[in-house]
C-alpha cells in the first residue's frame, strides 16, 4: 500500500506529518547535536524537522520509493531500506530514536519499539505518536464514515496499534522503556474545495485509497458524490490528533 511515488503520499497524508512533525519533536525533545533515527521516515516529513533544528539524523524506511525520494530530498543523508523490526545499528548508536505514524504498520509493534530502545543509548530517548483512530480523530476519520454508509459491506477496521490512549505508554513499558510519558498532539489542514480533499484518495496510498481503488465504478461514484455533498460550502478545516509517547531507556 506503499508501494508508490513520494509525491502521491505527499497530497494524500503529507499535508498532515509536516505540521505533526514539529509538534512531535518539540515532544520527544530533541536538541541541536544529537544523533537521531527516524524509523519508517517515508519520504522524510520528520526528517526535514530534525535537520532545520541541526540533529545528525540517520533515517530507515521499508519503501524503496520512500527510501529513494527522502535521499533525493535531503542529499548526504543516510537513508536505510530496513524494517524496524530489523533495525542494521549496533546497540546504543543514537541518543534517540523517532517513529512519526509508523508504529500501527510496523508487523511487530513490541519488536519494533524494542529494537529502537536497543539501538539507543542508555538515557537516550524513544518515541512515537499514532493518529488516533479509536476516537475519530484522524485524518481519515471523514472518508471511512462516508465510506459506511455506501458501503454495507464495509468490516470494521483492524485495531491499529497505539491508536487509543494509553496503548503506545503500555508499548514502550513493554520494551523497557521507563519514566513514560504520554500526550496528545493535534494539527489542522484547510481543504479550500473537495477535489483538493477527495482527489488523494484516488493515488491507491495507504489503507483508504486501496479500498477506494478496489470499489467497482457504480461505488466509487456513489462515495464521491456522498462527500461532494457533505462538503461545506466555505472549505472544509480538518482536525486531527495524534497520541504521542516518550520513554527513557
Amino acid at each position: 500500500m506503499f508501494d508508490v511515488a513520494a509525491d502521491a503520499y505527499d497530497r494524500f497524508m503529507g499535508r498532515y506529518s509536516a505540521p505533526l512533525a514539529a509538534s512531535f519533536a518539540d515532544f520527544a525533545g530533541v536538541r541541536a547535536g544529537q544523533r537521531v533515527l527516524d524509523v519508517g521516515c517515508g519520504p522524510g516529513a520528520l526528517v526535514a524537522e530534525l535537520l532545520r533544528r541541526e540533529l545528525l539524523v540517520t533515517a530507515v524506511e521499508p519503501s524503496p520509493p520512500f527510501a529513494a525520494a527522502a535521499r533525493e530530498r535531503h542529499p548526504g543523508l543516510a537513508v536505510h531500506e530496513a524494517a524496524a523490526e530489523e533495525l542494521p545499528f549496533g546497540d546504543g548508536a543514537f541518543d534517540a530514536a523517532l517513529a512519526q505514524l509508523v508504529v500501527h504498520f510496523m508487523a511487530d509493534p513490541a519488536g519494533g519499539l524494542a529494537e529502537m530502545a536497543r539501538v539507543v543509548r542508555p538515557g537516550g530517548t524513544v518515541a512515537a505518536c499514532v493518529w488516533d483512530y479509536g476516537n475519530g480523530r484522524s485524518p481519515l476519520s471523514r472518508f471511512w464514515e462516508l465510506a459506511a454508509e455506501v458501503d454495507p459491506d464495509l468490516a470494521d477496521e483492524p485495531p491499529r496499534a497505539g491508536s487509543r490512549q494509553g496503548e503506545l505508554v503500555t508499548l514502550l513499558r513493554s520494551a523497557g522503556l521507563t519514566d513514560v510519558e504520554e500526550t496528545l498532539l493535534s494539527v489542522e489542514v484547510m481543504h479550500e474545495s473537495f477535489d483538493d480533499w477527495w482527489e488523494p484518495y484516488t493515488l491507491a496510498t495507504g489503507p483508504a485509497g486501496v479500498y477506494l481503488a478496489q470499489l467497482d465504478e457504480e461505488q466509487r461514484g456513489r462515495l464521491r458524490e456522498l462527500g461532494r455533498s457533505r462538503f461545506p460550502a466555505g472549505g472544509l478545516r480538518l482536525a486531527a490528533a495524534a497520541w504521542a509517547a516518550r520513554g527513557r531507556v
